[in-house]
C-alpha cells in the first residue's frame, strides 16, 4: 500500500465519492476528510460505505474525544489531528481506530507515542523541514511511522524519504475545493508516479 493520505479539505458529500473513486483507481487508498469541511461526517459515512473495503477512510482536524466517537459512528477507521492531544489519542485507540496526531517537537513525539499513537504526523512539515525530521528521527524508536504533512509534495518526496519520512499527507497538491474528478485524477496519477520513483 502506498503510504499517501489524501486530505480532502473542503470536499462536499455530493462530490466525495467520485473524487475518492479516482484516488483509489490511481493507487491512493488512504483518505481523510477534515472535520472543518462541509458536512464532514456525511462524507466519511459515504466513503466508508462505498470504499471501506478497499481504502482506509477517516477524518482529520479531529480535536476532541467526542469527534473521535462521531467519526467512528460514521464508519471511519483513521483519526488525524493537527495537535498532540493525549485524550484524543486514547479515545481513538479505545475505539479500535488508527491514531496519527500532529507533532513538531521531540517532546510532542514521545508524548504521542506514550499515549498510544500508531504514528506521527509532522505538521506543518514546512516548519520542521527534512533536516528537522532527520534530527528528530535519530531519537525516535526506529519502527515509528512518520508522515510529513504540510510542505511535502510531488517535488520533494525523495528529500523527505531520505530524512526518514515513511509517508505523506497531501492536501491542496491533490484536491482543492472546486476541483472535479478529472483534475484530481491527473494530480493523483502524477503524485503516485513520483512517489513510486522516490521509494524505488
Amino acid at each position: 500500500m502506498r503510504n499517501i493520505v489524501a486530505i480532502l479539505r473542503g470536499v462536499r458529500p455530493d462530490e466525495v465519492e467520485a473524487i475518492a473513486g479516482v484516488l483509489v483507481d490511481s493507487g491512493i487508498t488512504r483518505i481523510e476528510v477534515p472535520l472543518n469541511s462541509p458536512d464532514p461526517l456525511d462524507s466519511v459515512a459515504r466513503l466508508a460505505r462505498g470504499y471501506g473495503e478497499v481504502a482506509l477512510i477517516g477524518a482529520g482536524t479531529v480535536l476532541s474525544p467526542e469527534d473521535v466517537q462521531a467519526v467512528r459512528d460514521a464508519g471511519g477507521r483513521l483519526i488525524v489531528s493537527p495537535d498532540c492531544n493525549a485524550d484524543v489519542i486514547r479515545a481513538t485507540k479505545a475505539a479500535g481506530m488508527l491514531s496519527f496526531p500532529g507533532v513538531m517537537t521531540p517532546t510532542e513525539c514521545f508524548a504521542a507515542l506514550r499515549a498510544g499513537a500508531d504514528g506521527l504526523k509532522f505538521f506543518p512539515g514546512s516548519l520542521v523541514g527534512p533536516a528537522g525530521l532527520k534530527a528528530i528521527r535519530a531519537v525516535l524508536p526506529p519502527e515509528t511511522e512518520v508522515l510529513a504533512v504540510g510542505g511535502a509534495g510531488p517535488d520533494n518526496l525523495a528529500e523527505w524519504i531520505a530524512a526518514g519520512a515513511n509517508g505523506f499527507g497531501i492536501g491542496s497538491e491533490l484536491y482543492a475545493p472546486g476541483m472535479g474528478p478529472a483534475d484530481v485524477a491527473a494530480r493523483a496519477v502524477d503524485l503516485v508516479a513520483r512517489y513510486d520513483a522516490a521509494v524505488a
